[in-house]
Protein backbone atom coordinates (compact mmCIF):
# COMPACT_ATOMS: atom_id res chain seq x y z
CA UNK A 1 0.00 0.00 0.00
CA UNK A 2 2.71 2.49 0.77
CA UNK A 3 4.60 1.89 -2.42
CA UNK A 4 1.35 1.96 -4.53
CA UNK A 5 1.23 5.71 -2.42
CA UNK A 6 4.59 6.44 -3.24
CA UNK A 7 4.27 5.82 -6.83
CA UNK A 8 1.33 8.22 -6.94
CA UNK A 9 3.27 11.10 -5.52
CA UNK A 10 5.90 10.28 -7.88
CA UNK A 11 3.64 10.30 -10.76
CA UNK A 12 2.13 13.53 -9.80
CA UNK A 13 5.44 15.54 -9.54
CA UNK A 14 6.38 14.02 -12.76
CA UNK A 15 3.38 15.58 -14.58
CA UNK A 16 4.62 18.85 -12.89
CA UNK A 17 7.74 18.49 -13.94
CA UNK A 18 6.88 18.16 -17.81
CA UNK A 19 4.59 21.07 -17.78
CA UNK A 20 7.13 23.43 -16.34
CA UNK A 21 10.70 22.46 -18.31
CA UNK A 22 9.78 22.16 -22.06
CA UNK A 23 11.73 25.64 -23.33
CA UNK A 24 9.95 26.48 -27.02
CA UNK A 25 11.89 25.03 -29.79
CA UNK A 26 11.63 28.91 -31.53
CA UNK A 27 13.96 30.33 -28.60
CA UNK A 28 17.18 27.94 -29.48
CA UNK A 29 16.80 29.97 -33.54
CA UNK A 30 16.37 33.88 -31.65
CA UNK A 31 19.39 33.03 -29.27
CA UNK A 32 21.40 31.34 -31.69
CA UNK A 33 21.77 28.15 -29.47
CA UNK A 34 24.37 25.95 -31.01
CA UNK A 35 22.09 22.30 -29.82
CA UNK A 36 24.42 19.62 -29.14
CA UNK A 37 27.20 22.20 -30.00
CA UNK A 38 26.76 21.80 -33.78
CA UNK A 39 25.56 24.38 -36.08
CA UNK A 40 22.42 24.21 -38.62
CA UNK A 41 24.79 22.08 -40.92
CA UNK A 42 25.56 19.19 -38.64
CA UNK A 43 29.24 20.41 -38.17
CA UNK A 44 30.57 20.54 -34.62
CA UNK A 45 31.48 23.33 -32.59
CA UNK A 46 34.75 24.38 -32.39
CA UNK A 47 35.95 23.54 -28.64
CA UNK A 48 39.24 22.42 -28.38
CA UNK A 49 42.75 21.28 -30.17
CA UNK A 50 43.60 17.87 -30.17
CA UNK A 51 46.85 15.58 -31.62
CA UNK A 52 45.38 12.29 -30.90
CA UNK A 53 42.44 11.50 -33.84
CA UNK A 54 40.89 13.18 -36.68
CA UNK A 55 38.33 11.95 -38.31
CA UNK A 56 37.01 13.25 -42.64
CA UNK A 57 34.35 13.23 -44.29
CA UNK A 58 34.33 16.23 -46.39
CA UNK A 59 36.24 19.08 -47.06
CA UNK A 60 34.96 22.88 -46.55
CA UNK A 61 35.57 24.67 -50.09
CA UNK A 62 34.50 28.68 -50.25
CA UNK A 63 32.53 27.88 -46.95
CA UNK A 64 30.45 24.62 -48.32
CA UNK A 65 31.46 21.31 -47.21
CA UNK A 66 32.47 18.77 -50.10
CA UNK A 67 32.02 15.15 -49.90
CA UNK A 68 35.23 13.29 -49.80
CA UNK A 69 36.10 9.51 -48.92
CA UNK A 70 35.92 9.09 -45.19
CA UNK A 71 39.45 8.86 -43.36
CA UNK A 72 40.15 7.52 -39.87
CA UNK A 73 43.46 9.19 -38.43
CA UNK A 74 45.73 7.68 -34.79
CA UNK A 75 47.75 10.27 -34.05
CA UNK A 76 48.51 11.11 -37.95
CA UNK A 77 48.22 7.87 -39.34
CA UNK A 78 45.31 6.34 -41.48
CA UNK A 79 44.09 3.44 -39.64
CA UNK A 80 43.76 1.61 -42.80
CA UNK A 81 47.72 1.56 -42.82
CA UNK A 82 47.31 0.64 -39.03
CA UNK A 83 45.19 -2.61 -40.26
CA UNK A 84 47.58 -3.24 -43.01
CA UNK A 85 50.66 -3.62 -40.80
CA UNK A 86 48.62 -6.00 -38.61
CA UNK A 87 47.74 -8.44 -41.57
CA UNK A 88 50.76 -8.06 -42.90
CA UNK A 89 52.79 -9.38 -39.55
CA UNK A 90 49.77 -11.73 -38.65
CA UNK A 91 49.80 -10.47 -35.42
CA UNK A 92 46.95 -8.55 -33.23
CA UNK A 93 46.94 -5.19 -33.60
CA UNK A 94 44.55 -3.16 -30.94
CA UNK A 95 47.87 -3.58 -28.45
CA UNK A 96 49.95 -1.74 -30.96
CA UNK A 97 46.87 0.76 -31.38
CA UNK A 98 46.64 1.53 -27.62
CA UNK A 99 50.60 2.03 -28.00
CA UNK A 100 50.29 4.88 -30.57
CA UNK A 101 46.96 6.91 -28.95
CA UNK A 102 48.46 6.65 -25.43
CA UNK A 103 52.47 7.19 -26.54
CA UNK A 104 52.12 9.19 -29.83
CA UNK A 105 54.41 7.20 -31.96
CA UNK A 106 54.54 3.81 -33.31
CA UNK A 107 56.00 1.48 -31.10
CA UNK A 108 59.32 -0.71 -32.36
CA UNK A 109 59.16 -4.27 -32.00
CA UNK A 110 61.01 -4.66 -28.43
CA UNK A 111 58.54 -1.85 -27.32
CA UNK A 112 55.78 -3.08 -28.37
CA UNK A 113 56.74 -6.87 -26.77
CA UNK A 114 57.32 -5.00 -23.60
CA UNK A 115 53.91 -3.11 -24.30
CA UNK A 116 51.81 -6.13 -24.74
CA UNK A 117 54.17 -7.84 -21.21
CA UNK A 118 52.85 -4.84 -19.37
CA UNK A 119 48.92 -5.20 -20.63
CA UNK A 120 49.02 -8.85 -19.52
CA UNK A 121 50.78 -8.91 -16.18
CA UNK A 122 47.77 -6.22 -15.75
CA UNK A 123 44.80 -7.99 -16.53
CA UNK A 124 44.19 -10.30 -13.60
CA UNK A 125 41.65 -8.27 -11.10
CA UNK A 126 43.02 -7.26 -7.41
CA UNK A 127 42.79 -9.67 -4.65
CA UNK A 128 39.11 -10.07 -3.84
CA UNK A 129 37.78 -7.42 -6.44
CA UNK A 130 35.82 -9.85 -8.26
CA UNK A 131 33.85 -10.90 -5.18
CA UNK A 132 33.25 -7.69 -3.57
CA UNK A 133 32.77 -5.48 -6.58
CA UNK A 134 30.93 -7.68 -9.02
CA UNK A 135 29.97 -10.77 -7.72
CA UNK A 136 28.33 -9.17 -4.56
CA UNK A 137 26.30 -6.41 -6.74
CA UNK A 138 25.52 -7.83 -9.83
CA UNK A 139 23.82 -5.46 -12.43
CA UNK A 140 21.66 -6.15 -15.47
CA UNK A 141 23.05 -3.89 -17.25
CA UNK A 142 26.95 -4.59 -17.90
CA UNK A 143 27.66 -0.28 -18.61
CA UNK A 144 26.92 0.44 -14.88
CA UNK A 145 29.01 -2.43 -13.36
CA UNK A 146 31.66 -1.30 -15.44
CA UNK A 147 31.45 2.18 -14.73
CA UNK A 148 31.50 0.68 -11.46
CA UNK A 149 34.45 -1.26 -11.68
CA UNK A 150 36.35 1.79 -12.62
CA UNK A 151 35.16 3.71 -9.98
CA UNK A 152 35.83 0.97 -7.26
CA UNK A 153 39.54 1.20 -8.31
CA UNK A 154 40.02 4.29 -7.04
CA UNK A 155 40.06 2.28 -3.56
CA UNK A 156 42.65 -0.14 -4.99
CA UNK A 157 45.02 2.56 -5.82
CA UNK A 158 47.98 3.51 -3.05
CA UNK A 159 47.68 7.30 -5.08
CA UNK A 160 44.42 7.64 -6.89
CA UNK A 161 44.22 11.39 -6.40
CA UNK A 162 48.09 12.25 -7.79
CA UNK A 163 47.44 14.01 -11.32
CA UNK A 164 51.56 14.20 -12.12
CA UNK A 165 51.59 12.73 -15.61
CA UNK A 166 53.60 9.20 -14.83
CA UNK A 167 50.63 8.19 -12.27
CA UNK A 168 47.86 9.29 -14.49
CA UNK A 169 49.67 7.33 -17.13
CA UNK A 170 50.04 4.16 -14.91
CA UNK A 171 45.99 4.34 -13.99
CA UNK A 172 45.20 4.54 -17.74
CA UNK A 173 47.48 1.11 -18.88
CA UNK A 174 45.94 -0.46 -16.19
CA UNK A 175 42.25 0.13 -17.12
CA UNK A 176 43.23 -0.57 -20.55
CA UNK A 177 44.98 -3.89 -19.54
CA UNK A 178 41.71 -4.28 -16.88
CA UNK A 179 38.33 -2.92 -19.35
CA UNK A 180 37.86 -6.47 -20.89
CA UNK A 181 38.12 -8.55 -17.50
CA UNK A 182 35.49 -5.96 -16.14
CA UNK A 183 33.20 -6.89 -18.95
CA UNK A 184 33.76 -10.52 -18.99
CA UNK A 185 33.04 -10.84 -15.15
CA UNK A 186 30.50 -8.10 -15.24
CA UNK A 187 28.76 -10.24 -17.74
CA UNK A 188 29.04 -13.81 -15.78
CA UNK A 189 27.75 -12.40 -12.92
CA UNK A 190 24.93 -11.14 -14.71
CA UNK A 191 24.32 -14.66 -16.31
CA UNK A 192 24.25 -16.01 -12.67
CA UNK A 193 21.76 -13.59 -11.12
CA UNK A 194 19.75 -12.23 -13.95
CA UNK A 195 19.58 -14.79 -16.56
CA UNK A 196 19.78 -18.03 -13.96
CA UNK A 197 22.18 -19.74 -15.72
CA UNK A 198 26.18 -21.16 -15.20
CA UNK A 199 28.71 -18.69 -14.32
CA UNK A 200 32.41 -19.23 -15.36
CA UNK A 201 34.80 -17.07 -13.57
CA UNK A 202 38.55 -17.95 -16.33
CA UNK A 203 41.62 -16.48 -15.57
CA UNK A 204 42.83 -14.35 -18.09
CA UNK A 205 46.24 -15.68 -19.65
CA UNK A 206 49.29 -12.90 -19.70
CA UNK A 207 50.18 -14.42 -23.21
CA UNK A 208 46.98 -13.48 -24.67
CA UNK A 209 45.73 -10.53 -26.90
CA UNK A 210 43.08 -8.29 -25.59
CA UNK A 211 40.73 -10.03 -28.18
CA UNK A 212 41.78 -13.72 -27.37
CA UNK A 213 41.37 -13.34 -23.93
CA UNK A 214 38.17 -11.56 -23.87
CA UNK A 215 36.33 -14.85 -26.22
CA UNK A 216 38.10 -17.22 -24.07
CA UNK A 217 36.58 -15.17 -20.84
CA UNK A 218 33.01 -15.00 -21.78
CA UNK A 219 32.96 -19.15 -23.24
CA UNK A 220 32.67 -22.00 -21.03
CA UNK A 221 35.17 -23.66 -22.89
CA UNK A 222 37.65 -21.27 -23.09
CA UNK A 223 38.26 -22.08 -26.90
CA UNK A 224 37.90 -19.28 -29.84
CA UNK A 225 39.45 -19.51 -33.59
CA UNK A 226 42.49 -17.69 -34.94
CA UNK A 227 40.10 -16.36 -37.18
CA UNK A 228 37.10 -15.26 -34.67
CA UNK A 229 39.85 -13.56 -32.72
CA UNK A 230 41.16 -11.80 -35.54
CA UNK A 231 37.86 -10.12 -36.42
CA UNK A 232 37.34 -9.40 -32.90
CA UNK A 233 40.88 -7.59 -32.62
CA UNK A 234 40.04 -5.52 -35.78
CA UNK A 235 37.02 -4.71 -34.00
CA UNK A 236 38.26 -3.12 -31.36
CA UNK A 237 41.54 -1.65 -33.48
CA UNK A 238 38.50 0.27 -35.12
CA UNK A 239 36.57 1.65 -32.12
CA UNK A 240 39.54 2.73 -30.29
CA UNK A 241 39.32 6.79 -31.15
CA UNK A 242 37.22 8.43 -32.73
CA UNK A 243 38.31 12.18 -31.69
CA UNK A 244 37.52 14.15 -29.65
CA UNK A 245 33.97 15.45 -30.61
CA UNK A 246 32.34 12.66 -29.90
CA UNK A 247 30.18 12.28 -26.93
CA UNK A 248 32.28 10.08 -24.72
CA UNK A 249 35.75 11.57 -25.43
CA UNK A 250 34.63 15.42 -24.68
CA UNK A 251 33.04 13.79 -21.79
CA UNK A 252 36.95 12.78 -20.91
CA UNK A 253 37.94 16.43 -21.66
CA UNK A 254 34.99 18.19 -19.41
CA UNK A 255 35.06 16.06 -16.33
CA UNK A 256 39.16 15.96 -16.50
CA UNK A 257 39.00 19.88 -16.94
CA UNK A 258 37.83 20.13 -13.29
CA UNK A 259 40.96 18.70 -12.34
CA UNK A 260 39.61 15.54 -10.73
CA UNK A 261 40.54 11.80 -10.40
CA UNK A 262 41.29 9.54 -13.65
CA UNK A 263 38.55 7.20 -11.85
CA UNK A 264 35.70 9.64 -12.24
CA UNK A 265 36.77 10.95 -15.53
CA UNK A 266 36.83 7.78 -17.22
CA UNK A 267 33.51 5.91 -15.39
CA UNK A 268 32.02 9.43 -16.61
CA UNK A 269 32.75 8.34 -20.44
CA UNK A 270 31.49 5.36 -19.47
CA UNK A 271 27.89 6.77 -18.40
CA UNK A 272 28.00 8.39 -21.99
CA UNK A 273 29.02 5.81 -24.44
CA UNK A 274 25.94 3.25 -22.61
CA UNK A 275 23.78 5.67 -24.20
CA UNK A 276 21.65 4.72 -27.51
CA UNK A 277 22.53 7.28 -29.12
CA UNK A 278 26.11 6.83 -28.70
CA UNK A 279 27.43 3.43 -28.04
CA UNK A 280 24.15 1.55 -28.27
CA UNK A 281 23.70 1.99 -31.82
CA UNK A 282 24.38 -1.66 -32.47
CA UNK A 283 21.92 -2.64 -30.76
CA UNK A 284 19.24 -0.35 -32.70
CA UNK A 285 20.70 -1.86 -35.67
CA UNK A 286 19.99 -5.63 -34.52
CA UNK A 287 16.56 -4.75 -33.25
CA UNK A 288 15.84 -3.71 -36.85
CA UNK A 289 17.79 -6.22 -38.66
CA UNK A 290 15.37 -8.67 -36.42
CA UNK A 291 12.57 -6.84 -37.99
CA UNK A 292 13.77 -6.92 -41.44
CA UNK A 293 14.75 -10.35 -41.31
CA UNK A 294 11.01 -11.42 -39.96
CA UNK A 295 8.82 -9.24 -42.44
CA UNK A 296 11.11 -9.90 -45.41
CA UNK A 297 10.26 -13.32 -47.12
CA UNK A 298 12.83 -13.80 -49.75
CA UNK A 299 16.01 -12.12 -48.32
CA UNK A 300 17.43 -12.52 -52.09
CA UNK A 301 14.70 -10.42 -53.16
CA UNK A 302 16.02 -6.44 -53.64
CA UNK A 303 12.49 -5.36 -54.74
CA UNK A 304 10.88 -6.64 -51.59
CA UNK A 305 13.87 -5.75 -49.11
CA UNK A 306 13.34 -2.37 -51.24
CA UNK A 307 9.90 -1.73 -50.01
CA UNK A 308 10.55 -2.96 -46.84
CA UNK A 309 12.92 -0.17 -45.89
CA UNK A 310 10.70 2.24 -48.03
CA UNK A 311 8.03 1.44 -45.43
CA UNK A 312 10.62 2.42 -42.48
CA UNK A 313 11.68 5.46 -43.71
CA UNK A 314 7.53 6.00 -44.17
CA UNK A 315 7.07 5.16 -40.46
CA UNK A 316 5.34 2.47 -41.34
CA UNK A 317 7.22 -0.04 -39.86
CA UNK A 318 9.92 -1.30 -37.17
CA UNK A 319 9.74 1.34 -34.56
CA UNK A 320 8.27 4.16 -36.63
CA UNK A 321 10.94 6.78 -36.25
CA UNK A 322 11.37 6.85 -40.09
CA UNK A 323 15.31 5.86 -39.23
CA UNK A 324 17.14 2.99 -40.91
CA UNK A 325 19.76 2.56 -37.90
CA UNK A 326 23.08 1.85 -39.55
CA UNK A 327 23.20 4.54 -42.52
CA UNK A 328 24.43 8.21 -42.31
CA UNK A 329 26.82 9.67 -40.02
CA UNK A 330 27.74 13.13 -38.58
CA UNK A 331 30.92 13.53 -40.05
CA UNK A 332 31.41 10.21 -42.90
CA UNK A 333 29.48 11.11 -46.40
CA UNK A 334 30.62 8.50 -48.82
CA UNK A 335 31.64 6.21 -46.94
CA UNK A 336 33.38 4.83 -43.14
CA UNK A 337 36.33 3.69 -43.38
CA UNK A 338 35.33 1.30 -40.26
CA UNK A 339 32.39 0.05 -42.04
CA UNK A 340 34.41 -1.10 -45.29
CA UNK A 341 37.19 -2.96 -43.17
CA UNK A 342 35.03 -4.39 -40.94
CA UNK A 343 32.38 -5.11 -43.80
CA UNK A 344 35.17 -6.95 -45.93
CA UNK A 345 36.66 -9.08 -43.17
CA UNK A 346 32.69 -10.37 -41.76
CA UNK A 347 32.58 -11.79 -45.20
CA UNK A 348 34.99 -13.71 -44.31
CA UNK A 349 33.27 -15.02 -40.73
CA UNK A 350 30.43 -15.94 -42.53
CA UNK A 351 31.72 -17.75 -44.77
CA UNK A 352 33.16 -19.71 -41.64
CA UNK A 353 29.84 -19.88 -39.93
CA UNK A 354 27.60 -20.46 -42.79
CA UNK A 355 26.01 -17.16 -42.52
CA UNK A 356 26.71 -15.80 -46.04
CA UNK A 357 22.74 -15.64 -46.78
CA UNK A 358 22.31 -13.25 -43.95
CA UNK A 359 25.55 -11.53 -44.90
CA UNK A 360 24.33 -10.96 -48.07
CA UNK A 361 20.94 -9.08 -47.14
CA UNK A 362 23.23 -6.63 -45.17
CA UNK A 363 25.14 -5.95 -48.36
CA UNK A 364 21.45 -5.06 -49.80
CA UNK A 365 20.67 -3.16 -47.45
CA UNK A 366 23.79 -1.39 -47.38
CA UNK A 367 23.42 -0.76 -51.03
CA UNK A 368 19.60 0.14 -51.45
CA UNK A 369 19.52 2.56 -48.04
CA UNK A 370 20.74 5.58 -49.85
CA UNK A 371 18.63 5.09 -52.81
CA UNK A 372 15.39 4.62 -50.63
CA UNK A 373 16.10 7.63 -49.02
CA UNK A 374 17.45 9.71 -51.49
CA UNK A 375 12.99 8.70 -53.22
CA UNK A 376 11.78 9.23 -50.09
CA UNK A 377 13.24 12.33 -49.15
CA UNK A 378 13.35 14.23 -52.76
CA UNK A 379 17.78 14.77 -51.44
CA UNK A 380 20.70 15.00 -53.13
CA UNK A 381 22.33 14.36 -49.48
CA UNK A 382 25.24 11.44 -49.38
CA UNK A 383 24.49 9.13 -46.77
CA UNK A 384 27.24 5.91 -46.11
CA UNK A 385 27.03 2.96 -44.19
CA UNK A 386 28.49 3.58 -40.67
CA UNK A 387 30.50 0.85 -38.61
CA UNK A 388 27.45 0.02 -36.24
CA UNK A 389 25.28 -1.63 -39.17
CA UNK A 390 28.00 -4.34 -39.30
CA UNK A 391 30.03 -4.23 -35.73
CA UNK A 392 26.59 -6.04 -34.46
CA UNK A 393 26.45 -8.45 -36.67
CA UNK A 394 30.32 -9.65 -36.46
CA UNK A 395 29.52 -9.87 -32.94
CA UNK A 396 26.05 -12.36 -33.76
CA UNK A 397 28.53 -14.47 -35.87
CA UNK A 398 30.98 -14.63 -32.80
CA UNK A 399 28.32 -15.67 -30.85
CA UNK A 400 28.51 -12.63 -28.26
CA UNK A 401 25.13 -11.46 -26.29
CA UNK A 402 24.00 -8.23 -26.79
CA UNK A 403 24.30 -7.08 -23.72
CA UNK A 404 28.13 -7.32 -24.25
CA UNK A 405 28.07 -5.26 -27.88
CA UNK A 406 28.48 -1.78 -25.83
CA UNK A 407 30.87 -2.63 -23.26
CA UNK A 408 33.35 -4.12 -26.17
CA UNK A 409 33.19 -0.57 -27.84
CA UNK A 410 34.10 0.62 -24.04
CA UNK A 411 37.08 -1.74 -23.75
CA UNK A 412 38.39 -0.59 -27.27
CA UNK A 413 37.61 2.76 -26.10
CA UNK A 414 39.47 3.04 -23.20
CA UNK A 415 42.45 3.62 -25.24
CA UNK A 416 41.52 7.02 -26.78
CA UNK A 417 39.73 7.93 -23.42
CA UNK A 418 42.76 7.06 -21.91
CA UNK A 419 45.18 9.32 -24.49
CA UNK A 420 42.33 12.36 -24.23
CA UNK A 421 42.37 12.45 -20.43
CA UNK A 422 46.67 12.58 -20.32
CA UNK A 423 46.01 15.48 -23.10
CA UNK A 424 43.73 17.10 -21.22
CA UNK A 425 45.68 17.25 -17.85
CA UNK A 426 48.57 18.44 -20.30
CA UNK A 427 47.25 20.56 -22.23
CA UNK A 428 43.97 21.51 -21.13
CA UNK A 429 44.68 24.89 -18.51
CA UNK A 430 41.10 25.44 -18.21
CA UNK A 431 37.75 23.71 -16.94
CA UNK A 432 35.21 23.82 -19.43
CA UNK A 433 32.16 26.10 -18.98
CA UNK A 434 30.26 26.70 -21.53
CA UNK A 435 26.73 29.21 -21.52
CA UNK A 436 23.26 28.76 -20.70
CA UNK A 437 20.61 31.19 -21.79
CA UNK A 438 18.06 31.76 -18.94
CA UNK A 439 14.51 31.89 -20.66
CA UNK A 440 12.50 32.32 -17.87
CA UNK A 441 11.41 36.00 -16.72
CA UNK A 442 12.16 36.57 -12.52
CA UNK A 443 8.83 36.06 -10.86
CA UNK A 444 7.08 37.74 -7.35
CA UNK A 445 7.69 34.79 -4.84
CA UNK A 446 4.19 33.85 -3.30
CA UNK A 447 4.09 33.14 0.34
CA UNK A 448 2.93 29.96 1.97
CA UNK A 449 -0.30 31.01 2.67
CA UNK A 450 -1.21 32.70 -1.04
CA UNK A 451 -0.11 29.00 -3.02
CA UNK A 452 -3.20 26.95 -4.71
Amino acid sequence: MADCFENLIVQKLSLLVELNDPIDPDLYQKFDVKRGLRYADGRGVLVGLTQIGDVIGYDVIDGKKVAVPGKLIYRGYDVEDLVRDTVSRDEFGFEQTAYLLLFGELPSKSQLEEFRSYLGAHRALPDNFTEDMIMKAPSPDIMNKLARCVLASYSYDTNPDDSAIPNVLGQCIDLVAKFSTYAAYAYQAKRRYYDRKSMYIHNPLPELSTAENFLRLIRSDKSYTKLEAEILDLALVLHAEHGGGNNSSFSIHVVSSADTDTYSAIAAAVGSLKGRRHGGANMMVMEMMDDIKANVKDWSNEKEIKEYLRKIVRKEAFDRTGLIYGQGHAVYTISDPRAILLRDKAAELAKEKNMMEEYRLYRSIERLAPEVFAEEKSSDKQICTNVDFYSGFVYTMLNIPRELFTPIFAMSRIAGWAAHRIEEVIAGGRIYRPAYKNVLNQRTFIPMEDRK
